[in-house]
């Protein structure tokens, strides 16, 4: 994303949002939203058009912040790799990845304000990450130099049939080709858990707007062998 486009996503996301912690990430600050539907009006207007997606990059959800928190918690997991983020939102994940101590973080979405707000969240947060604009459902995970990954992370993007399916697949992909996968998820309807093996649990504090609660439990899968 450049030149006028950038400044547009920029001024987007510095007028819907407001820089926060994470509340069970805290070590990690966000540009969040505090209403769901009023960040997406405003987007709307901005397009002059409806029905845009929803602007799932404006709020840390529950599967990304289980998925971070393990992360942070664990360090070994992704210290000294190559990591690739896929439908990294606001790019939560991601950064706990750099904070980790990963060699490199490529952090991929569909969303173009999405990918600027991945590299607003990282500078915030004062580590590296690759925002990377692009479907990489199809193929395989490399990253932008052309190596793999060693490491692939998915966190809340199970929420459609079709989506989910396409993720499945790709994830499965990767672990056959030797990356180690993990899974955040709060139990969307469309995650298949054969081959995942839950490895930690939390309850993490989630807005009544988006989720119709305010503590929802997530759990942290791995990618087993035989997926």
């Amino acid at each position: 994303m450049r030149g006028t486009a950038a400044r547009s996503a920029r001024s987007v996301i510095a007028a819907t949002t407001r820089l926060t912690k994470v509340p069970y990430v805290p070590e990690i600050r966000l540009q969040q939203a505090d209403d769901p539907f009023t960040v997406w009006e405003q987007l709307e207007q901005e397009a002059g058009q409806v029905s845009l997606p929803p602007p799932f990059w404006a709020f840390p959800w529950a599967g990304g912040q289980a998925l971070a928190r393990h992360l942070l918690d664990h360090p070994q997991l992704v210290a000294g790799t190559r990591v690739l983020d896929i439908a990294s939102g606001s790019g939560l994940v991601a950064i706990a990845a750099a904070r980790c101590g990963a060699l490199s973080v490529t952090a991929a979405d569909v969303d173009e304000i999405a990918v600027r707000a991945i590299s607003v969240n990282a500078a915030a947060n004062g580590v590296s990450v690759t925002p990377l604009l692009a479907d990489l459902l199809d193929g395989d995970a490399d990253l932008l130099d052309g190596d793999a990954a060693g490491v692939v992370l998915c966190a809340d993007a199970f929420y459609e049939k079709d989506l989910a399916r396409r993720i499945l697949a790709f994830l499965r992909r990767a672990h056959a080709g030797g990356a180690r996968v993990l899974v955040g998820d709060p139990g969307r309807a469309f995650l298949r858990t054969a081959g995942l093996r839950r490895v930690a649990s939390f309850e993490i504090p989630v807005t009544i707007a988006l989720e119709g609660m305010t503590v929802k439990k997530a759990t942290v899968y791995e990618m087993t062998a035989g997926s």
